[in-house]
């Protein structure tokens, strides 16, 4: 079973994607930032990581930087609202070897997160989620992480 860590600052964004891919197969284990992520990185080992671009203290890119540092096994795909290209990722010098849109189904993170684990070289072969105004009201559809319900 693949071990994914799931780095949030927004608790339901993590808590949404690690019951999907949890349901999905996935072994999940979250955390709210760059320091807690790392605590857990030297205490298991994880196959993957989804790093939220946006976080207060160490952004998504800095995170990125350590774990391909101490933790080189560890692959690492970026997650954000704002789209990054490759090559802005490649720039960034980070390792990562992946881009996923917010919004996104968790079923598609699932099967991207398979794709690169099976060494697909596919950038960003996920599509951003179509958000049905019933889900953005109240998420009454499949659970898509990187939204907030209306107020």
């Amino acid at each position: 079973m693949p071990r994914v860590l799931v780095v949030d600052d927004e608790a339901n964004h993590a808590r949404v994607i690690a019951i999907g891919l949890r349901v999905e197969g996935f072994d999940v284990e979250t955390a709210p930032n760059a320091e807690a992520a790392l605590g857990l990185l030297g205490e298991r080992v994880f196959d993957l990581a989804v790093v939220d671009l946006m976080m207060p203290g160490t952004n998504g890119i800095q995170l990125a930087r350590l774990i391909r540092e101490r933790h080189p096994d560890t692959r690492v795909a970026i997650s954000s609202a704002y789209h990054l290209s490759e090559r802005q990722l490649v720039r960034a010098d980070c390792g990562a070897i992946g881009f996923v849109p917010k919004p996104f189904d968790v079923t598609e993170l699932a099967r991207y997160l398979r794709a690169k684990l099976a060494g697909d070289e596919c950038w960003e072969c996920i599509r951003p989620a179509v958000i049905a105004p019933d889900a953005a009201a109240g998420f009454r559809s499949a659970p898509v992480a990187g939204t907030a319900p209306s107020r």
